[in-house]
């Protein structure tokens, strides 16, 4: 297929971005996303065209079709094309099964998803950090929440005495962090939005969007999947899933995983008017502060 070949183009339904769309190419649906945000790093599309085949085969994901590099001198943006996976969004299908009460399809679809944040917490990494380009290569970061917590007060703007039992949230976590020594491969944006599944069967089909990949700890993308979906069939499903393949118990996994998703947490809760997830995270992470617990809601 050559770019010359797509006759059609759309916005993909559910895209925050503004820079993914469904189109028709060659008589197939493709997916093209661009990198024209200047926060893009140059070798972004390179990347992700990278972590699609790292894991291909270990994840279900959408194949590489295509990918063109920015061009500077016409300013065209970088572009990449992948595969169109069937299946419905896993958002969809969660809102349609508590909407259903069915706590056993909430369950199957939480093992699913568990099972996929599990195995990406089975490829290591040699250090912490950020994807430098297509290699994989890694850009180094020392990270502790009681530092990032600091970096981001000023843009939280809170009371003092919510910003004091932060603080002391932060220092627990980090002290349950630190109990694991090893790093893996983080999809970062791992949540029921950026999941395809096969609607008869729950199972996963596609994980989709790693834009925000790196090296990090093993419990961050277990967080993200149960920062906001928190029904309880979802969440015993989810847990059961990881820890049938990573071993170790459900409400050990549940407090790391809690601990880990509070960076996620500090930075979109400092960005609150950015978005509606941003400002929910803050009314999340505003409700762990004011009860010193990772898990309250």
């Amino acid at each position: 297929m050559e770019l010359s070949d797509i006759v059609s183009m759309e916005p993909l339904e559910g895209g925050w971005s503004g820079e993914t769309f469904v189109a028709e190419a060659a008589g197939e649906r493709v997916v093209v996303r661009l990198f024209a945000d200047p926060r893009h790093g140059p070798s972004a599309a390179e990347i992700q065209v990278a972590l699609l085949r790292l894991v291909r085969g270990l994840v279900p994901v959408p194949g590489v079709v295509e990918m063109r590099r920015a061009d500077p001198v016409s300013g065209q943006p970088a572009l990449l094309v992948t595969e169109w996976v069937e299946g419905v969004r896993g958002d969809l299908l969660l809102s349609r099964l508590v909407d259903s009460d069915d706590s056993v399809g909430m369950r199957r679809l939480g093992e699913a998803v568990g099972r996929v944040a599990a195995t990406l917490a089975g490829m290591p990494q040699l250090r912490g950090g950020l994807f430098v380009d297509g290699s994989l290569a890694v850009e180094p970061y020392a990270m502790d929440l009681p530092t990032w917590v600091a970096d981001h007060e000023e843009r939280l703007g809170w009371a003092e005495a919510d910003m004091l039992a932060l603080r002391m949230v932060a220092d627990r976590a980090q002290d349950l962090l630190d109990i694991v020594g090893r790093v893996t491969l983080v999809h970062s944006d791992l949540n029921p939005k950026n999941l395809m599944l096969d609607p008869e069967t729950l199972a996963v089909v596609g994980v989709l969007d790693w834009e925000f990949a790196h090296a990090g700890h093993p419990f961050t993308d277990l967080g993200n999947l149960l920062r906001f979906d928190r029904h309880a069939p979802y969440v015993d499903g989810v847990l059961a899933g990881y820890v049938a393949l990573r071993g170790g118990d459900a409400d050990a996994a549940l407090a790391m995983a809690r601990a880990a998703d509070l960076v996620a947490l500090v930075d979109l809760a400092a960005r609150r008017q950015a978005n509606p997830v941003a400002a929910r995270a803050h009314e999340r992470l505003l409700a762990i502060a004011r009860a010193r617990d990772v898990h309250a809601e």
